[in-house]
């Protein structure tokens, strides 16, 4: 995802890769789906700490511009930004 480095450099944060690979590990990670992006620990889907259907998935984002494969970068936005200076 270009735009997740690109925003991730823009804002002096690290990515980090992690595999989720059985149902409990999902569990125990509240993982939604693939692909998931979380800043500081937290989804930057707006309402997901509420959601539990936590699996091994493709992950779909709904915004007011349609679905996607791929949270809106306005999410990733927000969630870098409401984090405190690296």
């Amino acid at each position: 995802m270009p735009t997740l480095r690109e925003l991730a450099g823009a804002h002096h944060a690290d990515l980090v890769k992690s595999r989720v690979e059985t149902a409990e590990h999902a569990e125990d990670a509240r993982f939604l789906g693939s692909p998931s992006v979380r800043v500081d620990g937290r989804d930057v889907e707006p309402g997901a700490q509420t959601r539990t259907d936590y699996g091994i998935k493709c992950r779909l984002y709904r915004s007011p511009a349609g679905q996607s494969g791929l949270p809106p970068r306005a999410w990733i936005e927000r969630a870098l930004r409401a984090t405190p200076a690296r």
